[in-house]
């Protein structure tokens, strides 16, 4: 693979690149640079991360990405995350892991660490004040919002660790690239601020797309300056909001009653779920989708791009009923090889057993 076909791989990952000439750059200069992404053990895996992150993370190692997954358990006990226990933060965490190698990761060229190996070292804490010097209280009051929580929400000092720790996160793992959601984005520019004033590197970010939800598009919530940016964090599928989200352990006659449900306006693209997951899932994952109609509804018919799948929506030509039950049968398909791992595997069944008996903190 050149280079050129890496950077467009490497991008069709991200929503936004920050910046272009500087991925191309770094990608001259290592023929293997470090990527990472954090995630907070918390609750059950939905489609966003057991389906759409698995998606992601194939195609960037083979563009050549080196990825490292990190294990926030100390950061979800500071979000409060499973009330704060510690115990139960490491169990999901385990679970995490096991989805991830259900969904088809591969688990040999991906290292998983954890955020609690390393706070014992006194460098990472040392880099944590250091941050925590280089940045306002301001700056680091909008960059709370990281957490999934709105400033209002805040009442305790130490989350205010939580965006410094993040960004020390960047610069311990030697992470050329943060390649991360769109919810995480002011902690990622802000290591890029910070990075060079403190004679280290100005890290490469990549944000990938949020999923929606199945209830739509929402209105923004203040997690980003950009509007479109903000609106896609407020709308995501959320795991703390089961109603709206499609898990990897769903049956397909759930699957199937969630999205006939789901806000699907004829004609319409704009705050469309369906839509969204066609053209971040279906299309990243199959060459080709059948719609399968009746005859006198026109019968099947083949579609090889979202860009003509959402053409015919917009013209009519296309039935929210007819783009619903064609998002049951592929999204199955998706979900299928992660639900049977779990459905068959006994020490993944106990693993998946014990997480779902926890009560589910936001």
């Amino acid at each position: 693979m050149n280079l050129d076909e890496r950077i467009k791989l490497i991008t069709s990952v991200g929503e936004e690149v920050v910046t272009l000439p500087e991925l191309r750059q770094l990608l001259e200069e290592k023929k293997n640079p470090i990527a990472y992404d954090g995630f907070e053990p918390s609750g059950m895996a939905h489609l966003a991360f057991g389906v759409f992150r698995a998606l992601l993370l194939k195609d960037l190692i083979k563009a050549g990405v080196k990825f490292k997954i990190w294990l926030a358990d100390w950061f979800a006990w500071i979000n409060n995350k499973m009330d704060g226990d510690l115990e139960k933060i490491r169990h999901i965490g385990e679970y995490f892991i096991e989805v991830w190698k259900a969904g088809g990761v591969p688990t040999d060229k991906v290292e998983f660490l954890w955020a609690s190996e390393a706070m014992d070292s006194v460098d990472y804490w040392s880099r944590v004040v250091k941050i925590a010097k280089n940045t306002t209280v301001a700056r680091a009051t909008r960059a709370l919002t990281i957490m999934g929580r709105r400033e209002g929400e805040m009442k305790e000092v130490a989350q205010y660790f939580y965006p410094m720790m993040q960004v020390a996160d960047i610069f311990h793992l030697e992470a050329d690239i943060t390649q991360l959601g769109l919810d995480q984005r002011r902690a990622n520019m802000l290591a890029r601020e910070v990075g060079p004033k403190l004679g280290w590197w100005k890290p490469v970010v990549i944000s990938h797309h949020m999923l929606m939800n199945l209830e739509g598009a929402a209105e923004p919530e203040g997690y980003d300056e950009e509007k479109g940016f903000d609106v896609q964090i407020s709308s995501k599928m959320s795991k703390s909001k089961p109603e709206s989200s499609i898990f990897v352990h769903d049956t397909k006659d759930e699957i199937r009653t969630k999205i006939m449900a789901a806000f699907c306006p004829p004609k319409e693209v704009e705050g469309n779920p369906l839509l969204d997951y066609a053209k971040h899932i279906i299309f990243r994952g199959f060459e080709s989708i059948t719609v399968e109609r009746k005859q006198k509804f026109g019968g099947d018919i083949d579609f090889t791009s979202y860009k003509d799948l959402e053409d015919a929506y917009v013209a009519g030509d296309l039935h929210p009923l007819d783009l619903k039950n064609t998002m049951v049968t592929y999204l199955d398909k998706m979900i299928d090889p992660v639900r049977t791992h779990f459905e068959q595997k006994s020490s993944a069944r106990e693993m998946l057993e014990l997480v779902r008996s926890y009560q589910i903190t936001r």
